[in-house]
């Protein structure tokens, strides 16, 4: 069973998504319902690993386990850089932990390195339960060399360079250093399409169904990054409000009608209006940044 652990940097609430389990500091745990079904179609299929099915529960439930640490190592780290991080969801692919960093490179970088570092301080911690087994029954030094083995797949798999990947998000806060946050993007997003293809071409070969879903999720979320980046590299071209800032990023706002009026619905220029609605006259305190996201009070970006 493969992993796509992922770190998703859009503000996003999947409460909908999936089934509360518990929270740990703030950060509620979700399973999504499909968990379950492909939980008992593998037990029953690796029935004849064990002597007993009970030891293929452990097994699964101990794969979780590993993804469960994987997703909090990115949402504490992305916590440790002043982001939000308050949901973790757990699906039949591994798990997604929904955080947004700030708009700096080094926090994104971070806030998802920490994930796979988490697997590789799992490497010597199984390799010594390992040793440990030795003398123990078969089931369970086979129990334990199979989640020694997963783990270090599971670290291997993650930080291939291909977007939205861990590694290949870790490519983008390398990049987002030398080219800034939209190319870096773009060309993560890119990689990550070609990834997405080339596993696609060898789930095909193989006739393997959890390859394919597998290189469709990748393709589906690197073609969202892509569309993204494109969308910000429009936002590029307008002239800027040259004496406005984003506390976050550091860019200055296009001067552009990209804000709207949630009370009559007109779009509007925020900086331009001194942020009250030109037709209703609302005046909004909060205002988002249009580049990186990022909200913060109005006043602060001057």
């Amino acid at each position: 069973m493969s992993d796509s652990s992922s770190v998703r940097e859009v503000p996003a609430h999947p409460a909908s998504h999936g089934w509360p389990l518990f929270r740990v500091r703030g950060i509620r745990v979700s399973i999504h319902w499909s968990w379950f079904l492909v939980a008992v179609y593998e037990i029953q299929t690796r029935r004849g690993d064990y002597s007993s099915p009970i030891w293929n529960v452990a097994e699964y439930l101990a794969l979780f386990l590993m993804v469960l640490l994987h997703e909090f190592g990115h949402a504490f780290a992305c916590r440790m850089t002043g982001g939000q991080a308050d949901e973790i969801i757990l699906w039949p692919l591994g798990g997604v932990a929904f955080v947004r960093p700030p708009a700096r490179p080094g926090a994104l970088l971070w806030s998802i390195a920490a994930g796979p570092l988490v697997n590789a301080l799992l490497v010597p911690c199984l390799a010594l339960l390992s040793m440990a087994t030795v003398g123990a029954g078969a089931d369970m030094r086979k129990l334990v060399h199979t989640v020694s083995f997963l783990n270090l797949v599971l670290l291997v798999f993650n930080i291939l360079p291909v977007y939205p990947l861990d590694g290949g998000q870790i490519l983008r806060a390398l990049l987002w250093f030398v080219i800034g946050p939209v190319r870096s993007l773009m060309v993560a997003s890119v990689i990550g399409i070609l990834g997405a293809l080339a596993l696609g071409v060898v789930a095909w070969i193989k006739a393997g169904i959890w390859l394919g879903i597998l290189a469709a999720f990748i393709l589906i979320r690197a073609l969202e990054g892509f569309r993204q980046a494109r969308s910000l590299s429009s936002l590029a071209a307008p002239a800027r409000h040259q004496d406005v800032h984003c506390p976050s990023c550091g860019q200055s706002p296009p001067c552009a009608d990209l804000w709207n009026c949630d009370t009559c619905g007109r779009k509007f220029d925020t900086f331009a209006t001194g942020g009250r609605c030109p037709q209703c006259g609302k005046g909004f305190g909060w205002t988002s940044c249009p580049l990186c996201g990022a909200v913060h009070q109005t006043d602060a970006f001057r």
